[in-house]
């Protein structure tokens, strides 16, 4: 009896048959899946909005709407304490415009932001120079200059408030022994911005430090070895290169300070811890404007449509100076993309 060997060649079988299991086994990959043309459509040109889609949801939710809602009653007689709210138009923002209390409010809030806002930035700048350096446990004082931020605004003006106290405090011991009186920082115009200031700067000079500190490490190390070899000292290096290179960060910076500064509610609230803590003093000496708005539209007056006036008026303000710093941006485009 013969044994007979088929030495024909063999066709693949159909997929998942044992050709296709063979071919596999032997390490070849399986076929790439495609996707339907109008899936790849889908997916290139509508999924970054889905994507996005959340925050904007979000922000028309809890900013859009409370901004025209607010808008709305500014242009109405809107008594918290009464059921009928009439239409009265732009009356309330002419009052506003005329009150001496509203001018108040602004002049002590500019006082305040420019009292605050040029030391912070010029001294988080030196901060942040300093943290670029090879110094020891970098990280610690890295994480050591955010401290102050995180800490409770009430227990910032607990200290703060017996620092700048009139008749105890540090501050006034310490101008003592220079020969100078005791201030009274609470009743004192200039001296209340002063203590305020001085408070704003504490909790948020690390903040922008650290803004600073992650746009210098984005510099080019080779320019400061060209410096260097060209015999620049390390002042020159960071007046001629950092700065410049600094710029947006620091319009960046003076933005976020702008709209936090003219907003500023907590710290002379806190400060003035006392009765009736919402007039900022004794004659206004520190009230902002959200101060002063939370005072119409809330205890005592209860006009929700005039302090809608005042936060509508704090808006259109934020906007200009908004304005103003994107025009700063505009102008330093050019040496920023000739770098």
């Amino acid at each position: 009896m013969s044994l007979q060997v088929d030495t024909s060649p063999r066709r693949p079988g159909p997929a998942g048959g044992p050709g296709a299991r063979a071919g596999r086994a032997a390490g070849a990959p399986p076929p790439p899946r495609r996707l339907a043309p109008w899936t790849n459509r889908f997916d290139n040109r509508y999924a970054p909005y889905l994507y996005i889609a959340p925050f904007f949801l979000l922000f028309a939710v809890f900013g859009l709407y409370p901004l025209g809602y607010t808008a709305w009653v500014s242009l109405h007689d809107w008594d918290l304490m009464a059921a009928d709210h009439p239409f009265v138009g732009f009356a309330n923002y002419t009052a506003v415009l005329g009150d001496g209390d509203f001018w108040n409010a602004v002049v002590n809030t500019l006082g305040i932001f420019v009292i605050s806002t040029v030391p912070q930035l010029l001294l988080a700048l030196w901060v942040a120079n300093l943290l670029n350096r090879g110094l020891r446990a970098r990280t610690s004082f890295r994480m050591g200059v955010v401290i102050p931020n995180i800490t409770s605004t009430a227990a910032v003006a607990i200290v703060f408030g017996q620092l700048f106290s009139r008749d105890f405090g540090l501050v006034n011991w310490v101008l003592g022994l220079v020969g100078v009186g005791p201030v009274d920082w609470h009743a004192n115009r200039i001296g209340s911005w002063i203590a305020i200031s001085t408070m704003v700067d504490w909790r948020w000079t690390g903040y922008n430090a650290l803004i600073f500190l992650a746009a210098m490490q984005a510099i080019p190390r080779h320019l400061y070895e060209s410096a260097a070899l060209d015999g620049a000292r390390p002042a020159r290096q960071f007046w001629s290169i950092t700065v410049p290179l600094l710029r947006p960060t620091i319009i960046f910076c003076t933005v976020i300070s702008t709209i936090g500064g003219l907003q500023l509610f907590t710290e002379p609230l806190l400060f003035n811890s006392g009765v009736n803590p919402i007039r900022g003093g004794p004659t206004r000496e520190s009230q902002t404007i959200t101060m002063y708005m939370f005072e119409n539209a809330f205890a005592p007056h209860f006009n929700f449509g005039y302090g809608s006036a005042i936060a509508w008026l704090l808006f259109l303000l934020i906007i200009v100076v908004a304005i103003v710093n994107v025009a700063l941006i505009r102008r330093t485009g050019g040496a920023k993309g000739g770098q």
